[in-house]
This record gives structure tokens, sequence and C-alpha cells, in this order.
């Protein structure tokens, strides 16, 4: 879990660096995001992943309903498989809880 600039993020990931993201939830003042962070080589036949960044791709959260549908599932499944840090098959991970980002960009004023 971390603050990365106007987002709070939860990313899961099989190591403690952040580059070995496999997925994240990050949420900001305008909505939820799932974020896949290699999602550019994320298989998508439904074309359901937005941005257009060599690296990252997401999707947005309307609700936690979202999570459930079954397009969906095979996205973060595909993304799992992608992953150049394979999840360990046994086990259980930690939390770790970090602010990144020193330098923040500055926080829109409410109503903007």
């Amino acid at each position: 879990m971390y603050d990365n600039y106007n987002f709070f993020v939860i990313g899961y990931s099989a190591s403690l660096k952040p580059s070995d993201c496999i997925v994240s939830i990050a949420a900001a003042a305008n909505g939820v995001g799932l974020s896949f962070y290699h999602g550019a080589d994320v298989p998508d036949p439904e074309h359901l992943l937005l941005g257009s960044g060599k690296q990252n791709r997401f999707i947005r959260l309307k609700s936690a309903a979202t999570l459930d549908r079954r397009d969906v599932r095979v996205l973060i499944q595909s993304a799992v498989t992608v992953t150049k840090v394979p999840l360990p098959s046994s086990g259980r991970g930690t939390l770790v809880i970090r602010s990144i980002s020193a330098k923040q960009r500055p926080r829109t004023k409410p109503g903007r």
C-alpha cells in the first residue's frame, strides 16, 4: 500500500519491488481503477483495458461487482501469467505500507 501522487494504491506483487507489481487498485478523488502494471503485454480480446502507454493499462471500477465479472477475472489471470516474477505456489504474503512519493504533484482543490 502506498500513496502515489494523487492516488492511494494497493498493489499485488511477488516481491517488494514496485516494478514487479502484477495488478493494483488505485483510488483517486475521481474514482477507482484496476491497474495492470504490465498491461501492454496482457492479452485483451474484449478490449477492456484503457490507456496507451508503453507499459501500464487499467480498467475503471464502477463498483466492487466489476471485479467479479468473468472477463475481468480472465484479465487478472492473464496478468499473473505474463508477470516476470511469478507468485509463489504456496505460503502467505506480507503487507507493506509505504509512502514512495516524496515529491508529490500539487493536489487540486475540490470543485475543480
